[in-house]
């Protein structure tokens, strides 16, 4: 029976596992750490609990094909729910925005701002479903390995407008600033620029306004609990703690993995769920042959860094939503900043996770628990965490305690935080990037990693440096890539 080895327990890892099982193969997945979910990992303190990494889930129905493979509900395994408040938009001139899933209180709160930009807005819906039914529909799920599967779509992206960037078509429609940066900031969410991102990425709003935004309760770690029980009960082989050293290649195939004890584990195919360019840096032999497209150097663009201060606070704030972005005085300088500059400005912008507004179980008794996500630059910056984190702490702390969280710094607890530092220690991410590659246009499809390798045929590659991209929804479609490809697809 087909051997397939799975490297790296994040969600496309997790997906791809159980579709390679769902094909009749023996998989074995591996991760180097203690629990499955990648950064989705799950931190606990003093009786607060944090999701580690994503949140947000926009496409449920994702999941639930996992489930549906072996004809499983995912009901009986996990409770999703959709959130009324998608996220509140705080300014810093202290205007607000809700927004919600009820379209007609959208386009009520786009009319406190500009009664003109009401239509402007539904015309942009209009073109992000067109450019859902292309981009998600029909190229999500498909794969990438030759360049004329990309020209064969060039016509299409050019006449949905693909060259443009994300704000750029936003901006073609809203005229008002406050509202051009609410509805271009679904890169940031990926790790992109809206400044820089491709508009292909407005397909984001009409994916939200077809699913809406869900969160699990017991939060995104629970989810991982209940596909663990799937894999588990569908023999999936799950070995933690396993830290790969190299890919092996042989006569052309991937032959095997060997883990950091020495241990070689054979297989008929090799799935690597890690950053794809630190994979062909350090896991695989030195003089396979590179191409441009899947070579880690100085050409290649890699998305922002992260800095993430996790804490509990001995009060609640009940007025503050499950999701809040929280906009500083600046914005495209701010993003030039980070993503061009790279350098650590005094200003930011953030966005807070209030997981006890939807499920209490989060923190104890009369307390909330939090994270708040700062958008930096990657470790192209030469930045020293180990000075800036605690400054950076600071800032935050104070800009929230002035803002949405009023005596913040004197109820604020158990805190703790993640730099790019522990991205790229503790998930070997190139520069530390939070989503690795940035998802520009000409890093996408064809131009971003292959989900399989031009010369090596056996192996396969997922997540969120490989097409389709970042975010839960790209991640797992990366699996459905790799089905494809291992039921024959050539495209």
């Amino acid at each position: 029976m087909t051997h397939s080895i799975v490297v790296g327990a994040g969600f496309g890892g997790i997906a791809t596992a159980l579709r390679c099982r769902a094909l009749g193969h023996n998989v074995t997945l591996l991760d180097r750490l203690d629990r499955l979910g990648g950064r989705a990992q799950v931190f606990e303190k003093e009786g607060f609990r944090h999701d580690a990494g994503p949140t947000v889930i926009t496409a449920p129905f994702l999941f639930a094909e996992l489930f549906e493979l072996f004809d499983k509900r995912m009901e009986d395994y996990a409770t999703l729910v959709p959130l009324d408040t998608w996220y509140e938009f705080y300014f810093n001139d202290k205007r607000t925005f809700t927004y919600k899933g009820d379209i007609s209180h959208t386009l009520q709160e786009i009319a406190r701002f500009d009664k003109g930009d009401v239509a402007g807005y539904q015309a942009l819906l209009k073109l992000s479903e067109k450019i859902f039914n292309l981009g998600f529909d029909k190229l999500s799920s498909q794969p990438f390995t030759r360049i004329s599967s990309m020209l064969e779509q060039a016509p299409a992206l050019i006449r949905l407008q693909s060259y443009r960037t994300v704000y750029g078509l936003v901006s073609k429609f809203i005229k008002n600033e406050h509202l051009r940066k609410i509805f271009s900031v679904h890169p940031l969410l990926v790790g992109g620029n809206p400044y820089t991102t491709t508009s292909i990425y407005t397909l984001i709003h009409y994916l939200e306004r077809k699913w809406g935004i869900h969160f699990c309760m017991g939060g995104t770690g629970a989810l991982v609990d209940a596909l663990e029980k799937l894999m588990l009960e569908e023999g999936v082989v799950i070995r933690l703690n396993s830290d790969v050293d190299q890919i092996l290649i042989d006569q052309g195939r991937a032959c095997a993995v060997a883990l950091n004890g020495g241990e070689l584990i054979e297989a008929d195919n090799v799935i690597f769920n890690g950053d794809a360019p630190h994979a062909y840096r350090s896991l695989l032999p030195s003089n396979l042959k590179r191409q441009l497209i899947r070579r880690p150097d100085a050409a290649t663009q890699y998305s922002m860094g992260l800095y993430v201060l996790y804490f509990g606070t001995r009060r609640t704030y009940q007025d503050i939503a499950h999701h809040t972005i929280w906009l500083g005085p600046r914005h495209k300088e701010l993003l030039a900043d980070i993503f061009d500059r790279h350098i650590i400005p005094e200003d930011f912008s953030l966005y807070l996770h209030r997981p006890t507004a939807t499920d209490p179980s989060f923190a104890p008794p009369g307390c909330d628990s939090f994270y708040v996500l700062c958008p930096v630059s990657n470790l192209l910056s030469g930045t020293d965490w180990q000075l800036e984190g605690p400054k950076l702490r600071e800032r935050i702390v104070k800009a929230l305690s002035d803002t949405i969280l009023p005596r913040l710094d004197e109820c604020i607890c158990a805190e703790f935080w993640m730099t790019p530092d522990d991205f790229k220690t503790r998930y070997r991410s190139e520069h530390g990037a939070g989503f690795s590659i940035a998802p520009t246009l000409t890093q996408s499809a064809y131009f971003r990693y292959h989900n399989r390798d031009p010369d090596i045929p056996n192996l396969y590659f997922t997540g969120a440096g490989t097409h389709p991209g970042a975010g839960l929804p790209g991640v797992l479609s990366s699996a459905k890539v790799v089905e494809n490809l291992l039921n024959g697809a050539t495209t």
